[in-house]
């Protein structure tokens, strides 16, 4: 069977550029799985994407289908036939159903029971047949974040369809989608391309598009950007900011780019730099410059969906237009600090943060509590520090700057409060309490940042839990499982020993006014439990190995630091030389006390030397193993406990553990058990895969 190439082209008005992406990727995905469910083979998929147009290309596509061989299920055998042996309605009614005799129908077993079966071979039809309804298919599956209907039409797309082109083997396929139907034609450039394009081959088409202005790969286009984007900051003396989810939407805004240098006046560099870089990024996707200090410039790159032609009068036009936004800027820069950040907390009474939790004053008061709580028993800052960062810490969602950059809460805060005197740790504390903000970002460096940050994620926690609000598959509107991940990487981040039963108990004390659904047992059960399941998948992607964590996590504990300690050592050990000896006394101890609960030892009954041996040289370590456990040394503890192994193996070669004496097999079976008990202490060593 020969090989042919397809090009699907869906021509669409301007698709957002948060949407490309997925589409591009879901358009390869479906066709996949498309064609496999069609059984036509195929070399290569690639999928393109520009603000106009997703399109698709199939290299090595086989001209024909798949010969498939049908296998249907039909009746039980002891239905399928009458008294007589002859076929019963129910066999002759599914051999009918599926188009052959009786007679040709086969006894198979399934699971110990014998059915019917229609076995009979589909023959492949051509490609060329299937293509029209296949590629209407895929268009129908392509979905996005919201989709529209244009005019009276039932179809929806992220934006109106407005054309088609699909060829095979150099040949159009009709497909009609409402008003439009394919067409031998497609269109370059909105403003660098006049009118329709015809294209004869698939070749034709990729040559066509490049010659009027269309760069099709996004790969090709987004590389080009950065170099472009690259080439004219040093050429200023100047470094563009990395960020790759601005560039990744620019590259979604053109189909032919061209990176231009920018400038605005110094004086707006008296506004805080991520004032202007947010105002730069959010509002017009510019790409801030800086200098090799870090120091930010000046000026900007823009990217011109065009050429170079008449470049400069773009140019002044994008600053004209920026020049109002850093007005705006600049503007409540001076109207935010004409008083201090402390004045703006009263109106925090009139802000509801949730209508059963109160409002975002009541919030701030619960966090000082629990920061305080946490600096009083975990020597987190100072309490006068403490107090001051909790009472200011969401005053900045007050002032017009957040009001008009709500991402820049926190910071701001930090800013303002600078600039009203407070001192370095308050207003570094005001941004980081609401670090880490997203996977892998930077995490609180002080001491009263550490204790806030800790204090806001619990109350969100707690309070969300206490009333019922709780994660449920995909959907976390309130971001809690971000929360409890913040949580668990502060604590380990900063080797904190947190009793957080404890922790989540104070928090709840903290909402009596607000007469939660759940009770405090069951809050601190299921937000204890929450928080353990983000800290058994931060175990994982550190490269704990599963049955490690399962192991670790099976011992009771309230201490995350403490659990991700007894994790590392486990870890350690297993690649140790010693640990086939421990293993060997956990498991001759471990698997004849499983379902015994006393440790009581009667030194009196043990009758053989190497009992006396094996109880004597456990009850020197056994002190020394239970101040290692709680000074966090497992690593020793586990050292020990595998010297026991040579006394361990003298005592099962000589002695029956099941003796008939009652009282002496007690005795053995609760020595046993307590070398089980300390074993255990660092992790529950059955789940752990020799």
């Amino acid at each position: 069977m020969a090989n042919k190439e397809l090009l699907l082209e869906i021509g669409v008005e301007e698709i957002p550029s948060a949407y490309m992406e997925k589409a591009i990727n879901d358009l390869a995905v479906i066709t996949q799985t498309k064609l496999k469910d069609n059984r036509i083979e195929y070399k290569e998929i690639k999928t393109y994407g520009t603000p106009r147009r997703l399109v698709l290309y199939i290299n090595g596509l086989l001209d024909k289908q798949e010969d498939a061989l049908i296998e249907n299920r039909g009746p039980k055998k002891d239905i399928a036939y009458d008294k007589e042996g002859n076929f019963s309605k129910a066999a002759l009614g599914f051999a009918r159903g599926q188009g052959i005799e009786a007679s040709e129908l086969e006894i198979r077993e399934v699971s110990g029971v014998e059915y019917l079966f229609a076995v009979k071979t589909e023959t492949g039809k051509k490609t060329s047949e299937i293509l029209p309804e296949l590629l209407k298919e895929i268009i129908y599956s392509i979905s996005f974040p919201k989709s529209m209907r244009w005019g009276y039409f039932a179809t929806r797309f992220a934006r109106p369809i407005r054309w088609i082109l699909a060829i095979y083997d150099d040949n159009k396929i009709d497909i009609n989608i409402e008003n439009v139907k394919s067409e031998n034609f497609t269109y370059g450039h909105r403003f660098l391309s006049e009118g329709k394009l015809e294209i004869q081959t698939i070749a034709d088409y990729f040559n066509k598009l490049k010659n009027n202005f269309v760069i099709l790969d996004q790969n090709i286009r987004k590389n080009m950007i950065w170099e472009q984007i690259n080439s004219v900051a040093k050429a200023n003396n100047g470094q563009p900011m990395d960020n790759d989810e601005l560039l990744e939407e620019v590259t979604h805004l053109v189909e032919y780019p061209t990176a231009f240098y920018g400038n605005f006046s110094e004086s707006y560099l008296e506004v805080p730099p991520e004032v202007l870089t947010t105002s730069m990024i959010e509002h017009q996707r510019y790409f801030p410059v800086f200098n090799v200090d870090g120091k930010l410039l000046p000026a900007f790159i823009g990217v011109r969906n065009g050429t170079d032609y008449n470049i400069d009068e773009v140019r002044a036009g994008n600053e004209r237009v920026l020049k109002a936004r850093l007005e705006d800027a600049l503007f409540f820069w001076k109207e935010d600090t004409k008083k201090p950040l402390a004045d703006f907390v009263e109106a925090l009474n009139d802000v509801l943060f949730h209508e059963r939790l109160g409002t975002i004053f009541d919030k701030v008061k619960r966090i000082k509590n629990l920061a305080i709580y946490l600096g009083q028993e975990y020597s987190l800052g100072s309490k006068e520090n403490l107090e001051r960062a909790a009472l200011l810490c969401k005053a900045d969602l007050i002032t017009s700057m957040v009001y008009e950059f709500p991402e820049l809460q926190g910071i701001m805060g930090r800013y303002y409060a600078m600039e009203s005197g407070e001192n370095q740790e308050v207003s570094e504390a005001i941004f980081e309490h609401y670090l880490p903000r997203f996977t892998g970002d930077e995490l609180p460096r002080t001491e009263t940042g550490t204790a806030l940050s800790l204090a806001e994620k619990m109350d969100n926690l707690v309070g969300s839990f206490a009333i019922g609000i709780k994660p449920t598959g995909s959907q976390d509107p309130y971001a809690l499982r971000r929360q409890s991940l913040g949580i668990v990487n502060i604590i380990i981040e900063n080797n904190l020993k947190i009793d957080l039963k404890k922790f989540i108990t104070q928090a709840y004390n903290e909402l009596e006014a607000i007469n939660p659904d759940l009770s405090l047992e069951e809050t601190v059960t299921d937000v204890f439990e929450f928080i353990l399941q983000r800290m058994r998948g931060i175990l994982s992607e550190t490269g704990m190995t599963y049955d490690v964590v399962d192991a670790v996590m099976e011992v009771p504990a309230s201490d995350l630091t403490d659990i991700h300690l007894r994790a590392q050592v486990v870890q350690e050990f297993k690649r140790s030389d010693l640990f086939e000896d421990f293993m060997v006394v956990y498991n001759r101890s471990n698997n004849l006390t499983k379902n015994w609960e006393q440790t009581h030892i009667k030194l009196e009954l043990l009758e053989d030397e190497s009992e006396k041996e094996l109880y004597e040289i456990f009850i020197k370590l056994e002190q020394q193993i239970k101040e290692n456990i709680a000074n966090n040394q497992y690593l020793k503890s586990l050292e020990l406990l595998s010297k026991l192994r040579p006394q361990l193996d003298k005592f099962f070669d000589s002695v029956m553990v099941m003796t008939d004496n009652e009282e002496l097999k007690a005795t053995r079976l609760g020595l046993l058990k307590s070398i089980s008990i300390l074993c255990n202490t660092t992790a529950y060593f059955v789940k752990v895969v020799q």
